[in-house]
């Protein structure tokens, strides 16, 4: 499996659309999410980060995802993409296979 950890925050242009314009926009980007479905592509959790806690990342938001391999990975950053989703918000992506505890401690000790 390939996960995705999204951690994101509105930038000016976002804050700038009023309620109407915010509606159109959800409507484009949930168009694209069938065929992305249709990969693979899993919402795992989404919602707002706690910036209570310890080492709390800066960004307001996030999303985890989970997908069956690297092209439906790939699939949804690029129909993300397409969305103009970057111009509204800026993104910091963490992405890759996952692996087992024992596998990230050698990954670890490799470094």
């Amino acid at each position: 499996m390939h996960y995705l950890l999204e951690l994101y925050s509105p930038k000016p242009a976002w804050l700038a659309l009023d309620v109407a314009a915010r509606q159109a926009y959800f409507a484009t980007v949930g168009e694209g999410m069938a065929a992305l479905s249709a990969m693979g592509a899993e919402a795992l959790a989404m919602g707002a980060i706690d910036g209570g806690k310890l080492h709390a990342a800066p960004q307001q938001l996030y999303a985890v995802w989970r997908f069956p391999d690297d092209a439906a990975l790939d699939a949804l950053l690029a129909g993300i993409a397409a969305t103009g989703w970057h111009d509204y918000f800026e993104t910091i992506n963490a992405a890759g296979p996952s692996v087992d505890f024992p596998a990230h401690l050698a990954q670890l000790a490799a470094l």
